[in-house]
């Protein structure tokens, strides 16, 4: 025994005291070395959490109070949040709502504006990748200016039906088209140190009982549709996170699914960011997380318990889920908020310049807009008109906006407060800037103004005016779709009743999608706006006048109606709120194996249907002309295509000379290029447009890849799905591209 037990004794306190006190001090922190890769940079502070640090990152709280409960310490009254890691040097995770603007739809007081993008459909609209960027880059800029460092944001669900309550959110119906859209607008986002989510994966295409509905479809067609949007944008946009859905594909809930999360998304598209839940998308602990599930979205007011915290730590315990699949879980949410710069770069308020950030607003919608009619040259308008009738729409306070999470409050708030809905999915939103006032600057203030409501009052003022713009609406909102594609109210007589007063009548649209317009032969001019933004109002009036050529072309296939559908009704549609009661219930079941892979355009190709406008369609000021194209591949099957284009008309504008391919044997074409160019009068320009093999393959399912058949094939070069302007013929040989164009 020791001559001094006491000193000894003091020694091994004083040794546990600062053994326990290094325990809690901060590590060194070599994960702030910016000069290591993302990968390595996770790994090292996955090595130094403890196992409560972990579980406090794999879920999210929601980002405010609600239902009695109150809002986390971490709260920035936005979609969710996950506290900080001070002891690591980690920030909060704050994510807001953001597909179409910074959105806090719950806690929307004055301070909490932003700038509202026009829809997806408008920017998709533009076909121009750039417009996409730019919009994302301007919302990324903005969250990051409000605290925020994950946007969900990023969708690209396909439109199937023009009915889908969220289609306004989406990029159309053709999948180079969607995901190259959305891959751009999410590169965007991410350029300015936010994580961007791609949602909803997958196959969530329809709003109606989207919490059980099941998606039926081959798994084949899925990856020749639905996924092949998503795997386009996941290979230009890299986003950090991907939103797995509500819905159930082929019987199994997305958030469980081992097949789409596993196999597809991290194994074979080699996906090395998280997977997060949509908002009420998580049913199980260990299914889910064994699936590829990663993180568990404000399960505590959202799903029926918060399986990623109590029952995912008992499922490790008993060595149900591994620990390395857990740690897994925490690496990848840390090396996408490494890989965009999120932590070197911290989002903090910072003052934002909406006045620019409008602009950009202002180009997408002007670039989005579409003239899908212009009977003798109605418009462009002059200044020099005399008078000038606005009618509808509210159109002397803003313009209209879709409504759910996605809602933004613009600068000024909501000029046209109280419309029905004002609960959930409302508050219905209008941005003020107002169509009256643009115009009537345009022609020294000669702008009246009726509101509709009085059909009589409106068509007398309409006789009484040089031109009439009548402005028609359609609200839509996620959590519910429409029964039909007619217009509400008496929108349709209201229409028809002014152009019958005035022949030079010209009829704007906001809406969500395609509408039946039984009107369409008597109304001199139809310019398709969608839901146009915190700057529509300008950017319309612009368009009118000619400041500006529509150089949108349609995204979509626009059905004459109902019938022409693969589904001409869905089961329970409708929304008390608004007036359209829903008949019946929803079905357990949508049947997408109906059309498959063959959704909008190729659909009425192989049926022969001619749809009301097709894919691709758009009229501009001015005229285009193609010539000379001409094909060839190389040996690992890239097809370069080149023609001319020529503008001839009188003014200057912009076209999109669009490139399909007919595979052999197959009536239907297949988008596989585009261009969007601008000509002066006279111009012609050679174009060349590089076309990656892969845009060629068919997806084979015993060999799990893409396979281009080696053969003939014919090139089409059209002003739309339905113009075709020029052929060219093509041999390409056997390969097998390894994924999607990047």
């Amino acid at each position: 025994m020791s001559r001094h037990p006491r000193r000894l004794l003091a020694s091994a306190i004083v040794l546990a005291i600062a053994t326990a006190a290094a325990a809690n001090e901060p590590p060194a922190r070599p994960w702030m070395d910016a000069a290591l890769s993302p990968d390595a940079r996770a790994t090292l502070v996955v090595r130094a959490m403890t196992q409560d640090e972990k579980f406090q990152w794999l879920t999210t709280q929601y980002g405010a109070s609600a239902d009695g409960k109150p809002a986390p310490a971490c709260a920035m009254g936005s979609a969710a949040c996950a506290p900080a890691l001070a002891r690591l040097g980690l920030p909060a995770l704050q994510e807001t709502d953001a597909g179409l603007g910074v959105a806090r739809p719950l806690n929307a007081h004055s301070e909490d504006v932003a700038t509202a993008l026009p829809s997806g459909l408008a920017t998709a609209a533009s076909w121009d990748p750039a417009v996409a960027e730019a919009g994302g880059a301007m919302i990324g800029r903005e969250a990051h200016r409000k605290g925020f460092n994950v946007l969900l944001a990023g969708g690209v669900n396909l439109l199937r039906d023009p009915r889908n309550g969220r289609n306004f959110e989406y990029a159309g119906e053709d999948p180079l088209l969607a995901g190259t859209m959305a891959g751009h607008a999410v590169r965007g986002i991410q350029s300015q140190h936010v994580v961007s989510t791609l949602k909803h994966y997958a196959l969530n295409d329809l709003e109606t009982g989207r919490n059980t509905l099941s998606s039926k479809i081959d798994p084949v067609a899925a990856r020749e549709s639905d996924l092949r949007a998503f795997e386009i944008a996941l290979g230009i946009g890299a986003p950090g996170s991907v939103m797995c859905s509500y819905n159930r594909i082929n019987g199994t809930y997305a958030c469980e699914h081992d097949w789409l999360l596993n196999q597809v998304l991290k194994r074979d598209w080699g996906f090395k960011g998280y997977v997060m839940s949509d908002w009420g998308g998580v049913h199980s602990a260990a299914k889910a997380a064994l699936a590829g599930l990663d993180q568990q979205s404000a399960g505590e007011s959202f799903d029926p318990q918060v399986f990623f915290g109590q029952p995912l730590r008992e499922a490790v315990a008993k060595g149900e889920v591994p620990q390395a699949r857990l740690d897994d879980m925490v690496h990848r949410i840390l090396r996408s908020l490494f890989a965009v710069g999120a932590i070197d770069h911290p989002a903090a308020p910072a003052p934002i310049d909406y006045a620019a950030d409008a602009k950009v607003a202002q180009r997408a919608a002007e670039a989005g807009a579409v003239l899908l009619r212009n009977e003798g040259g109605l418009l462009p308008l002059a200044s020099t008109l005399k008078s000038v009738a606005v009618i509808g729409a509210h159109a002397d306070k803003g313009v209209l906006a879709g409504g759910g999470s996605s809602a933004v409050t613009a600068p000024g708030g909501n000029p046209v407060p109280g419309l029905a809905p004002t609960a959930w999915p409302g508050p219905v939103k209008y941005h003020p800037s107002a169509p009256l006032a643009a115009i009537a600057r345009r022609v020294g203030g000669k702008a009246s103004y009726a509101s509709g409501e009085d059909i009589a009052a409106a068509a007398k003022l309409a006789a009484a005016s040089e031109v009439a713009v009548v402005f028609v609406q359609q609200w839509a909102a996620e959590s519910f779709d429409r029964p039909h594609m007619a217009l509400d109210g008496n929108q349709d007589a209201l229409v028809a009743a002014v152009a019958k007063a005035n022949p030079r009548t010209v009829v704007v649209l906001e809406n969500n999608g395609p509408v039946a317009m039984p009107w369409l032969a008597q109304a001199g001019a139809v310019l398709e706006a969608w839901y146009p933004g915190n700057a529509g109002g300008e950017a319309i009036a612009r368009l009118l006048f000619g400041e500006v050529d529509p150089s949108g072309r349609l995204p979509l296939s626009w059905s004459r109606d109902e019938a022409q559908l693969p589904r001409p009704t869905i089961a329970g549609a409708g929304l008390d709120a608004i007036g359209l009661p829903p008949q019946g219930k929803p079905a357990d079941t949508i049947d997408y194996d109906i059309e498959g892979a063959d959704v909008g355009y190729r659909w009425f190709q192989r049926r022969g249907i001619q749809p009301l406008f097709p894919f691709g369609y758009g009229l501009g000021y001015t005229t285009f002309g193609y010539r000379a194209l001409a094909a060839e591949a190389d040996a690992a099957g890239t097809v370069t295509a080149t023609f001319e284009i020529a503008n001839t008309g009188k003014r200057a504008g912009a076209d999109v000379p669009q490139l399909y391919v007919q595979f052999p044997g197959d009536a239907a074409a297949r988008l596989v290029g585009w261009q969007k160019v601008s000509l002066r009068p006279g111009e012609t320009k050679r174009i060349s447009v590089t076309l990656p093999a892969v845009r060629f393959a068919r997806y084979d399912g015993k060999a799990h890849g893409w396979r281009v058949a080696g053969g003939g094939y014919r090139l089409l070069l059209g002003h739309s799905s339905a113009q075709i302007d020029g052929r060219a013929e093509v041999r390409l040989p056997a390969v097998f591209p390894a994924g999607m164009q990047r």
